[in-house]
């Protein structure tokens, strides 16, 4: 094969995500999650340590408030958020995730952590290691600016 019929690396990261989600989707589906869309993950992310507000949640996914509340707006009626008043300010609405939603981010984990070992049981430890390096350096340089990805706790 010509270095001419090789994918771009931008495909191949395409491809690889697209093909990784599927597989992601399936298994949630398979436990109940069929309603899961496609922003949630962010947002399960995000509240998984600590409740926050919309403005809160927008400035960390780099969104605006209208269009982080259209998710939230969603993933309530899914029962995966709840709204609580906020104990210092009845005005603000302070958003968590609810059971469901946390069983939902359990499912999902243990998702990416069966699809790693599988991947480092059929291609090897090192190389899923360099892999996951690899997609670290190219997240980092846009994990800042955009904020859609929350940092590893």
């Amino acid at each position: 094969m010509s270095r001419a019929d090789l994918l771009d690396f931008g495909v191949l990261l395409n491809l690889a995500f697209v093909a990784f989600k599927d597989a992601l989707d399936a298994d949630l589906a398979a436990a109940g999650f069929d309603d899961i869309g496609s922003s949630f993950g962010y947002v399960f992310r995000l509240l998984a340590d600590q409740p926050c507000s919309l403005s809160e949640l927008a400035s960390r996914l780099g969104m605006s408030s209208p269009g982080a509340l259209k998710v939230v707006d969603d993933m309530v009626d899914k029962g995966y958020v709840a709204r609580h008043a906020d104990p210092d300010d009845r005005r603000v609405k302070r958003l968590e995730l609810t059971d469901r939603g946390r069983a939902a981010l359990r499912r999902a984990r243990a998702f990416h952590a069966r699809y790693e070992r599988e991947l480092a049981r059929r291609l090897g430890a090192q190389q899923v290691a360099e892999t996951r390096r690899l997609l670290e350096e190219v997240a980092a340089a846009v994990r800042e600016p955009r904020g859609r990805v929350p940092r590893p706790a």
